[in-house]
């Protein structure tokens, strides 16, 4: 199976993870962090799928790993609450969406930001060349 499916497929369970943990965060804390804390959840796990089934040669060492991976999912958690504020608080009330604006909104903003991430791993955290460079600006 290509990179890019097996990125797909084990991206879309720690999507999955981040967009179902955040319906009962949602009944326990204000929605806004409940994205939040689901992206968290979501982004441990994609971790563990990625370092595993979809970046298996990386020549970076696991602490150089974690550190990008918590950097480009800085970023892509940034990315995913920003989008699904706006849809849900901006885009969607101006088009007059009441059916579900959260999930959808949420779950739009998650595939976004898979496709960030996906370049971000590619390319720094799970990166199969340049290791010296990047633990030397680390």
């Amino acid at each position: 199976m290509k990179r890019i499916t097996r990125f797909l497929v084990f991206g879309t369970l720690a999507a999955a993870v981040n967009w179902l943990i955040r319906f009962p965060l949602s009944e326990i804390m204000p929605f806004e962090a409940a994205v939040l804390v689901a992206y968290m959840a979501g982004m441990s796990a994609g971790f563990t799928l990625y370092r595993a089934f979809v970046f298996p040669g990386s020549s970076q060492p696991v602490a150089v790993q974690l550190r990008l991976f918590l950097s480009v999912n800085a970023v892509g958690a940034i990315l995913v609450w920003s989008v699904t504020m706006g849809l849900v608080n901006l885009a969607f009330p101006a088009l007059g969406m009441e059916f579900s604006p959260e999930a959808i909104g949420h779950g739009i903003a998650i595939g976004i930001g898979a496709i960030v991430s996906y370049f971000g791993h590619k390319y720094l955290t799970f990166s199969q060349g340049n290791a010296k460079h990047i633990q030397a600006t680390m």
